[in-house]
């Protein structure tokens, strides 16, 4: 924890400084979705993934992309199919021959070993090959061949899914789900940012992201935003909201657990600080429920048929347990 008034406020205003440098940068290439950016960067920070909901050619390979020029980090992308393999994505031993003639097995990194790592429509791969992706999310590790090979930190992953087309996929299994910090949804432009984004996309030269950081910087904020307290009495909020999914309601059939309470505080923290406040509030969790809950809360037949969302549910629970 920080000793001195002075200090906490130092260590918050150079968070807050850092942060919105980097979500700056974005912001000269993605037109509009600053929440979306803002928090992804939150994800990538307390070191968690995102799942984004949105129909094709919004923009989030862009975004992800500027993500990394921004912060000197590697990116990779990989467009999940049904004949994808768990290999493809994590690599796999080569026989090769060596200078004498003899033949060695050497391994041949995936695109997984990478800082962020874009899996485009990841419910159009099978189940094997989504395991494999989310072992390494929650490890920071690939095992092949009897090894274990840890991952370079930063390590973030951006699944995406096409909310529309859903012929031929393979959904997301709750407890795959619960391995996401939260879920993101990125809706249609309006008017006005599609006028925008036609005249970036058209001109002669494309605005680029540049480097306003570096790998380390992410770790830095990382430790930073972990030593922002919680308060009891907020914590106890946490926990009642996340505990109200699993109570009875009419329009849910299952709850969150405990990735939520965690992605729920973490994301708060970084909230709290971006509102140069050094402890977390009230309004912190209101603003992470949706995108920590979301994806946790699975609806009754009830709910579907009376055209419910999730995130109708979540502002039920916050209005009756906050």
């Amino acid at each position: 924890m920080a000793e001195s008034v002075n200090e906490v406020e130092s260590l918050a205003g150079e968070f807050r400084e850092k942060f919105r440098t980097i979500t700056d940068e974005i912001g000269k290439v993605i037109v509009g979705y600053s929440e979306v950016i803002e928090q992804t960067l939150t994800a990538l920070v307390v070191g968690g993934n995102v799942l984004v909901e949105g129909v094709p050619g919004l923009g989030k390979t862009r975004m992800l992309l500027a993500l990394a020029r921004a912060c000197d980090l590697t990116f990779r992308r990989v467009q999940f199919t049904p004949d994808l393999m768990p290999a493809d994505i994590t690599g796999t031993n080569m026989i090769s021959r060596t200078e004498s003639g003899g033949r060695t097995v050497r391994f041949a990194p995936g695109p997984i070993f990478t800082n962020l790592l874009l899996a485009d429509e990841i419910n159009r791969a099978t189940p094997r090959t989504q395991s494999a992706l989310l072992e390494a999310m929650e490890e920071h590790a690939v095992s092949s061949g009897g090894e274990t090979r840890p991952l370079d930190e930063p390590f973030f992953v951006m699944a995406t899914q096409n909310p529309i087309e859903q012929e031929g996929t393979y959904p997301l299994p709750e407890a795959a789900l619960d391995k996401f910090t939260f879920k993101l949804l990125v809706d249609m432009p309006g008017a006005e940012e599609l006028r925008q984004v036609l005249e970036r996309t058209t001109a002669e030269s494309q605005p680029e992201a540049e480097q306003v950081a570096a790998r380390g910087d992410i770790l830095a904020l990382r430790r930073i935003a972990f030593q922002v307290p919680v308060a009891p009495q907020i914590e106890e909020a946490a926990i009642r909201i996340v505990r109200a999914t699993r109570g009875e309601h009419r329009y849910i059939k299952a709850g969150a657990g405990p990735r939520a309470l965690k992605a729920l505080l973490l994301g708060a923290r970084v909230r709290a600080l971006l509102e140069e406040r050094y402890n977390v509030s009230t309004d912190d969790i209101r603003a992470l429920a949706g995108p920590a809950l979301r994806h946790r809360v699975v609806l009754s037949f009830e709910a579907e048929s009376a055209d419910v969302t999730p995130d109708d549910v979540i502002e039920e629970l916050l209005a009756s347990e906050m």
